[in-house]
């Protein structure tokens, strides 16, 4: 290491000496260590590149507000982009890249683009890469190479993640002076606290400076709260766990990072849980962020906030430099000017005011530091690391600089502009900002969830005095009003100094000697290039809104959010429009508060357990008849069962034919089903569809048709009367669930008045559809007390009995256009009767059939099937189905139903295609021309939704939708494919097999 690292101090374990990598260079740290501190320890600013101008970029921050310290962690499967620096903790092997830069982080081939940075102001990409239209495509795979920082891993994740739910009467967000102190007053009172932090640590700031608290220094206050603390059974500590969103009624998400900080990771432990916590109360103990000033070439490596070279000091034991300059506009800098000399670092502090004042402010100037009032930084020089800072008078109107230009040597500055509280959290919490003159700064207003309450630096209360009693105050009420916790006595806050980071003479842009944007950039946002002449710049485009303002310059839209440069642009902007801040506004803070990976809202979601699979009864006995599966929804449900020597196609073939020659058996199980009972059940399906139910028989079927409120199909069924007030409703199967939710938010927002009950028991019943010209032999020799006869049980009809020895349900309904009994029977029992129907089936050679044949059969008969027929943007018009819709009745959709649009002859309609040649099979999704031209573009007609073999027919069968289709039956149309060739076929009508009805109604 170099002699950046302070001999003794800091809160590192020189015990454990740790390696590291950066750019495949060797370096040494300690336990304790973030990987930025350990780079600034071995002497390394230049850490990066920036986004667009691929400037050097160094070091900003210490905390989750960097912007520029971005880098690659890992190799391999486990490699992450655009992790911080500063939030990395060190681990021994530790292997890190810069991002950005091409060949080498020293010699950038994209640091041309600061040469040309002319050419590319804010919203260049507006005005740019328009002409010539035929080149886009190679613009777009330019700009689509050059956008982006890190590489995302090419191979699979091999960590596992957590997602936990908590409930909590106190959340406390931010475990520095005033969350410890929320803590230890709720804590006590009984009620069930949750304290977070997003650091290793908890502490906060008392850990990164000196501090006094009740005789103890700061450090020794944090570790006796900690260890009081953890006497508390109903407390939960979670360090290292970032609150990232805040949600309505109190719902906080929290991740926590378990193992990211371990070289060997522990297999049964994951790498971050997402905590989904719902809490009576929160306090919000943020904290607060430190803004920089913005002067000209303010971004060079060694440039940094003056509160992140303290925490670096005093926590990390490292000096950023030997010869610096705090550059500042407030009180508070001082104090890291006081650390930063006593560690034996010459320092030198500009003060942007003409008369400084306060306790820290005498402090330095008894400590005999070289202090110099009313001047500013006016440029910086320096390549990879800033070298030279140039210093002038500052205006008094704070406008320009005048006097003589001087130069210092230095080989780092820190610049403090004031701070802002971190109100993140708030403003996602829908609360509203207030500003504050005398901190220059946003704090929180009025909590829309008033549940809440914000303390602390968070609330702008800045001194540690105030912060402490804040924090307990808040800790006792909050939990106090959570209803669990028990009054406890007000803890008294212990004695501390409040300090002072005040008077601030707010400074948005520290002026230069040369016109802005000339010869120097004054940056504002660090990770997307933008500059105060940037914002200048949309203004005099004609924009006003700051959100307009922000988006076309891209200030505060990177990963960061511009955490510490947003207050800076809309100081500039408010200058400029000659407004107050607040008459500006602010623009929103959304959520992850930090970027946060996509694994924990998977958790252990994946492959297998992505979603349940659900299986029939009838599972395992398709699995030894060798059945192959398809994923229908949630439901495995066998495909095709192939015999030896069999593909998909010959079975298929098989069992198609099989079911119109004698006898097929399908398991129907996984169709929704939704059993609906009430005095007002009736009137409920008259609502829901098309068509009417109120007169409907006991015993009886009907088919129906599901709208949504835009009129187009949503869902079909068949919905049986078992009784005077119960219905039994099926639906699709990948539908079902959507369907019931429908059904229930009308009845629990629209129709509150109905008595209707609704009870999902789709896994409660098997279900064994038997189909063919001998279905009804079969069933005449499995059951002996229901009537079969064509009077006994018509199409369309339902009655109940035993059905081999076991209670049933039995419906005379068909999906097959064949002569069709559906056999319902307790789920329990469903594989028995299955075994027993294949039983006496085989002196008719049942054949088992798949999904894929009953979509030949189904298409055979002209029947659709919604998600295939329709798309979301279809009608009943549309499909030729007016018979179902009646004129005469109310209905979901029917008002956008009568729209003149939704009737236009030109539409979409579904037809049926016989192609020319009877062997070819359309593909589905294959595009129909009328008017065949040498060469696309054509004009499309219509498109293909369902292709299929009939070995029935001999022919192949396809439905498809067609402009205006009902009108063209008998048209010539054309198919071109994607090999070259074209099909030519013939507009049907949609029913190709037993048109009349006959064989189901048999």
């Amino acid at each position: 290491m170099t002699d950046y690292r302070l001999r003794q101090g800091g809160r590192i374990d020189r015990s454990k000496s740790l390696s590291f990598t950066f750019d495949g260079q060797r370096y040494a740290g300690y336990a304790g260590d973030t990987l930025a501190s350990a780079l600034l320890a071995n002497g390394v600013h230049f850490v990066g590149r920036s986004f667009k101008y691929h400037r050097p970029r160094g070091i900003v921050a210490a905390g989750a507000e960097e912007p520029n310290a971005l880098i690659q962690l890992g190799h391999g499967a486990r490699t992450e982009p655009n992790l911080r620096a500063t939030q990395i903790e060190l681990f021994d092997g530790l292997r890190a890249e810069s991002q950005n830069r091409w060949p080498s982080l020293s010699f950038d081939v994209g640091a041309l683009n600061n040469a040309l940075s002319k050419f590319f102001p804010a919203g260049f990409y507006y005005k740019t890469f328009m002409w010539p239209a035929a080149l886009w495509m190679k613009y777009e795979y330019v700009i689509r190479h050059a956008a982006g920082l890190g590489k995302s891993p090419t191979e699979r994740d091999p960590d596992t993640y957590d997602k936990t739910n908590a409930h909590c009467d106190v959340l406390i967000v931010g475990a520095g002076p005033s969350g410890l102190a929320a803590a230890l007053a709720a804590a006590k009172t009984g009620a069930r606290v949750i304290l977070c932090d997003e650091q290793a640590e908890m502490g906060g700031s008392l850990l990164n400076r000196h501090a006094e608290i009740g005789g103890k220094t700061g450090a020794d206050w944090v570790a006796d709260s900690l260890k009081a603390l953890a006497q508390y059974p109903n407390l939960r500590l979670l360090p290292r766990t970032t609150a990232f969103a805040y949600w309505d009624h109190n719902f906080i998400s929290l991740c926590e990072k378990v193992t990211d900080h371990l070289a060997d990771k522990p297999k049964h432990l994951p790498r971050q849980r997402l905590w989904k916590v719902r809490a009576k109360q929160v306090v919000l103990a943020t904290g607060a962020l430190e803004r920089p000033l913005v002067f000209q070439d303010n971004d060079r490596p060694g440039i940094m906030l003056a509160g992140a070279a303290q925490t670096y000091l005093n926590r990390y034991a490292v000096k950023p430099g030997n010869r610096g300059i705090v550059f500042t506009n407030n009180d508070g800098g001082y104090e890291a000017a006081i650390d930063l000399a006593d560690a034996g670092v010459a320092i030198t502090v500009l003060d942007s005011r003409d008369m400084p004042e306060g306790a820290n402010y005498h402090a330095a100037k008894t400590a005999g530091l070289d202090i110099r009032a009313g001047k500013v930084i006016v440029g910086t020089k320096g390549s990879k690391r800033v070298e030279k800072a140039l210093i002038a008078d500052l205006g008094s109107g704070g406008d320009r600089a005048l006097g003589q230009v001087e130069e210092l040597d230095v080989d780092f500055i820190a610049s403090s502009g004031g701070w802002n509280p971190t109100v993140h959290l708030f403003c996602q919490s829908k609360g509203k900002l207030e500003w504050r003159d005398d901190i220059a700064s946003f704090v929180p207003g009025e909590p829309m969830q008033k549940a809440q309450a914000s303390v602390g630096a968070a609330n702008g209360a800045f001194g540690l005095k105030d912060a402490l009693a804040e924090g307990f105050a808040a800790g006792a009420k909050l939990a106090a009003a959570s209803g669990l916790g028990k009054a406890a006595k007000p803890t008294k806050a212990p004695d501390a100094p409040n300090g002072n980071h005040l008077p601030l003479q707010p400074l948005w842009l520290v002026p230069s000697t040369e016109p802005l944007g000339r010869k120097g950039k004054h940056f504002t946002d660090f990770q997307n290039d933008v500059t105060a002449a940037d914002l200048k710049l949309a203004l005099r485009e004609g924009y006003r809104s700051v959100e307009h303002v922000k988006r076309y310059t891209t200030t505060g839209m990177a990963t960061d959010q511009g955490k510490i440069g947003n207050v800076n642009a809309l100081g500039i902007v408010a200058d400029v429009q000659g407004k107050t801040i607040p008459e500006v506004g602010v623009t929103t803070f959304r959520p992850p508060y930090t970027p946060t990976t996509f694994g924990i809202f998977m958790g252990r979601d994946a492959d297998d357990l992505l979603d349940p699979a659900r299986t029939t009864p009838m599972h395992s006995w398709h699995q030894r008849a060798g059945a192959q599966f398809e994923d229908v929804g949630q439901w495995k449900r066998a495909w095709y069962y192939p015999k030896d020597g069999e593909d998909l196609h010959a079975a298929v073939n098989r069992e198609v034919a099989a079911v119109r020659r004698s006898l097929g058996v399908l398991d129907a199980s996984t169709l929704g089903k939704i059993d609906i009972q009430g005095p007002d059940a009736a009137e409920f399906l008259n609502r829901i569809y098309t068509n009417a139910w109120k007169k409907l028989d006991i015993g009886k079927a009907r088919y129906g048709l599901m709208l949504k409120e835009d009129g187009m199909v949503m869902d079909d069924g068949v919905t049986t009367r078992i009784g005077e007030n119960r219905f039994l409703m099926t639906t699709t199967s990948g539908n079902a669930p959507q369907v019931m939710a429908h059904l229930e938010d009308y009845l629990q927002t629209e129709w509150t008045d109905l008595k209707v009950y609704l009870t999902s028991v789709t896994e409660q019943w098997a279900t064994i559809s038997v189909a063919g010209p001998n279905a009804r032999k079969l069933m005449a020799e499995l059951t002996s007390d229901i009537g079969l006869s064509p009077n006994a049980l018509p199409f369309m009809g339902y009655t109940e009995g035993t059905v081999a020895g076991v209670p049933a349900r039995v419906f005379r309904i068909s999906f097959t256009g064949e002569l069709s009994f559906e056999i319902n029977v307790p789920a329990s029992y469903g594989l028995a009767v299955w075994q027993a129907v294949m039983t006496a089936g085989e002196k008719y050679d049942i054949t088992p059939y798949g999904t894929e044949a009953m979509h030949v059969l189904r298409a055979e008969k002209g029947y659709i099937i919604v998600g295939q027929e329709t798309d979301g943007s279809v009608n009943p018009h549309d499909l030729g189905m007016d018979w179902v819709v009646a004129k005469n009745k109310e209905f979901v959709g029917k008002r956008s139903l009568t729209r003149a649009d939704m009737s236009k002859p030109n539409r979409k309609q579904l037809v049926g295609i016989l192609t020319d040649d009877p062997k070819t099979v359309l593909p589905e999704g294959s595009q129909i021309v009328e008017e065949l031209l040498d060469k696309p573009p054509m004009t499309m007609v219509g498109h293909v939704t369902s292709s299929y073999w009939s070995p029935n027919l001999g022919h192949s069968i396809a439905l498809a939708m067609v402009k205006g289709g009902l009108a063209k039956k008998g048209k010539k149309i054309y198919v071109p494919l994607l090999d070259g060739r074209v099909v030519s076929a013939t507009i049907t009508d949609t029913v190709f097999f037993d048109p009349e009805g006959e064989r189901l109604r048999a």
